[in-house]
């Protein structure tokens, strides 16, 4: 378990009846955002219902694999009127709900089951209502989910919106009890999908009345229908279904500068969860859209009701223009803050679509996270970091759209489930996302790009080491089509190796070792400005500058700048000595030169991008989380806001991987080089057929003499100082002439 809260947090119950009817409710969801609002909604009922009072207990899935847990849940089921589950898409876990449930559904009152796996929507119970009426057998309703689904590949959450859309059209072909039925069943999507605490209320109000205590006792009123997609903001009067209508108030605010009126400001998109929003757990969405306008950027934060956030995507981020002419997109990044693939959410995925909507928008796609199965206290204490099935769900399915920089968006409370904003966390995303934008709109003359080569290893002069990579020969054509293309390269030499010469050798250097071109000397005091953690590696190293990539007073930066192009040397990672202890010791750190290699590119230097060459280097191996990096996690300070290109090799993906998700890399496949047969040469190919032809005469009694000219050759190759060869026979006396 990852998490060591208690599910009896969300357990709700009425001080005292006062002899009104008891109603006990159980739910499991996957996220943590329904528990607030559902609290809520019944201590509301508790307080103020003259007949009605509800108990309720509430499970998040991942809860379900401790033994306890899985106990508690299914007492509350077998005491429950109404079982509700959402998001249901684990499948070890779905079966355990299927297991706790499917006996005991007989005798439950309702059992609602929102979008999860079809062994879980199999539990839905409501009247005459079951999920044959949804696709699982012929029948109006199926039929029409059917070619939902084939028209457009939508969902099962998608589908269902654009059914209570049609709903009326629906109905009239079904007998009226099963019709009164499966209008309640997506009336009760449409509150779930409202979620705010008046839906929530009156979802469970409707229930009650008409599947447990029936007879018209309960009041409730219909849905609080919010639009499918549109454009929110924390300040703005409503959800805007048009982005030039929210564009025109955004203008019109009287609480920002002029600065982020102006159309050519930089522009950032948010793609959000409605459900974040209609419950009223958007602390995280408002503390971010703050960030970015406090950078000095206007956002555009959009959100889908379904899991197809491709949609929204399309309709408020390109800007359609004459017939014929390609849409232009109003943003120069997007950062999604669900966490989940672009299309599909957790459940079915359609990577393919995904791709083309980023295509057409062809602009950087980051995808930060929420803390959903652990506190922010778990997560900050655990060695770990992020819990393996978000890794799964939020950072490699989001990774099969093309997403970049999984970084930890916010925490949530043990106790409410809402969502804590991560202020430093919230900073990094917003300061790199800013990063991307501005590298789009800065002019190639101005761009600065910090090519980063390795040593390894490091005391064997091997200075641009890669693996299946001619670095330098690889190198020069990168800086020529530079250069052709418009950035700034000055004093390019006309090879590859005198490039390399000019690297890594320093024609001024007092000491035989390093011959390292100095690119700059940092003296202490700026190194310690600069690197606000490099107190944190006194413990390793002493204080600065230490006796690694120093001379003793300054911390040297080996490279050389060409114009707006900088070669520099990755320092060693400093345990060259003992480098399990880099891996395995929890005080293990980079050493002084290695962070102020780092800070020198993007603070004193000024890099727009990094582009480390060949696999591979040690920035995203350096001690941390081995996923869902913190701000103490070394990868995540050393690289800062400086956007990280990285050439890997296609061999190896899984530490391709590691760059990814721990120093933030935007990878670039390299092939291998082709290999072929090289063969055998000289005397090896005549031992070769020897031995051929031993194998096929040695029957025939002419073995013997091959064997012995095989000997002979086996000498004559060298073979004898490898293996132990029989002594050749003696020589016969009438030889020797005696």
């Amino acid at each position: 378990m990852f998490t060591h809260v208690k599910p009896a947090i969300r357990h709700v119950a009425p001080e005292n009846l006062q002899g009104r009817s008891l109603l006990k409710v159980v739910y499991v969801v996957l996220e943590p955002q329904y528990q607030s609002a559902l609290s809520a909604a019944v201590r509301s009922i508790n307080q103020k219902n003259p007949n009605l009072a509800i108990e309720i207990s509430g499970y998040l899935i991942e809860e379900l694999r401790s033994a306890e847990n899985y106990e508690a849940f299914k007492r509350d089921v077998a005491d429950a009127n109404i079982f509700i589950a959402s998001l249901i898409f684990i499948e070890d876990l779905a079966d355990k709900v299927v297991a706790a449930v499917e006996p005991l559904r007989d005798r439950l009152d309702v059992a609602v089951v929102f979008p999860s796996m079809p062994q879980v929507m199999r539990l839905n119970k409501m009247g005459t209502f079951s999920m044959a009426q949804l696709g699982q057998s012929k029948s109006a309703i199926g039929d029409f989910m059917k070619k939902r689904k084939e028209k457009s590949g939508s969902s099962f959450q998608d589908g269902m919106l654009k059914l209570l859309q049609t709903l009326p059209k629906v109905l009239k072909y079904l007998p009226i009890d099963k019709a009164q039925d499966a209008r309640n069943f997506m009336l009760s999507f449409q509150y779930w999908l409202g979620g705010s605490e008046e839906n929530l209320e009156n979802f469970l109000l409707m229930l009650s009345d008409k599947y447990v205590f029936k007879g018209g006792k309960q009041s409730f009123q219909d849905p609080v229908v919010y639009p499918d997609m549109g454009v929110w903001h924390p300040l703005a009067p409503k959800m805007f279904e048009d982005v030039k209508e929210y564009l025109t108030w955004y203008n019109s605010r009287q609480d920002i500068s002029d600065d982020l009126k102006d159309p050519f400001a930089p522009c950032i998109g948010l793609v959000l969860q409605r459900t974040h929003l209609v419950t009223g757990d958007d602390a995280h969405y408002v503390a971010i859209v703050q960030e970015f306008e406090a950078m000095g950027a206007r956002v555009v934060p959009i959100f889908a009701g379904g899991l197809d956030f491709s949609k929204p995507v399309d309709t408020y981020f390109l800007e359609v223009g004459a017939k014929g002419v390609a849409p232009l997109a109003i943003v120069d990044a997007v950062v999604s803050l669900t966490g989940f693939a672009l299309v599909g959410g957790p459940a079915r995925q359609d990577h393919p679509k995904a791709i083309e909507s980023l295509k057409r928008l062809n602009r950087p796609y980051m995808v930060a996270l929420p803390l959903v199965f652990q506190t922010t206290e778990e997560w900050e204490n655990s060695d770990l970091g992020l819990h393996p099935i978000q890794v799964a769900l939020q950072i490699a399915i989001p990774e099969l759209d093309g997403a970049i920089e999984p970084i930890i968006l916010s925490g949530r409370d043990g106790t409410t489930g809402k969502a804590i904003a991560l202020q430093d966390r919230i900073e990094a995303i917003a300061g790199r996302a800013m990063k991307w934008a501005n590298l789009r709109r800065k002019p190639k003359l101005n761009k600065k790009i910090a090519i980063t080569i390795f040593s390894f290893p490091p005391d064997k002069g091997n200075i641009g080491t890669a693996a299946y990579l001619d670095v330098f020969g690889s190198i020069y054509e990168v800086i020529s089509a530079l250069k052709g293309n418009g950035y700034d390269v000055q004093n390019l030499p006309d090879s590859a190796e005198k490039l390399m010469q000019e690297v890594i050798h320093d024609a001024t250097a007092q000491y035989a070792s390093p011959e390292l071109n100095i690119a700059h000397r940092m003296s202490v005091q700026e190194y310690e400005e600069f690197t606000p953690y490099s107190t944190r590696l006194e413990e390793n190293w002493g204080p600065p500058p230490g006796h690694l990539n120093s001379d003793g007073q300054n911390l040297l930066i080996y490279g050389k700048a060409f114009g707006n192009v900088f070669i520099g040397v990755q320092p060693t990672f400093g345990y060259e000595g003992d480098p399990m202890r880099l891996l395995f010791s929890r005080s293990a750190s980079p050493h002084h030169g290695f962070a102020a290699y780092y800070t020198y590119l993007e603070q004193i230097w000024g890099a727009d991008a990094v582009l480390h060459f060949g696999t591979h280097g040690s920035l995203e191996f350096m001690p941390g989380k081995q996923m869902g990096m913190s701000n103490d996690c070394y990868p995540d300070s050393l690289i800062g806001k400086i956007p990280n290109l990285y050439y890997y090799a296609a061999n190896n993906p899984s530490e391709a991987t590691i760059a990814k998700r721990r120093s933030y890399a935007e990878t670039i496949s390299y092939l291998t080089p082709p290999a072929e047969n090289a063969g055998l040469y000289k005397g090896l190919q005549e031992l070769s057929e020897l031995i051929a032809s031993y194998q096929t005469l040695k029957e025939t009694g002419r073995g013997i003499p091959i064997v012995e000219a095989i000997i002979e050759k086996c000498r004559l190759v060298n073979l004898d100082k490898d293996i132990a060869l029989p002594e050749p026979p003696p020589t016969p006396p009438w030889v020797r002439g005696g």
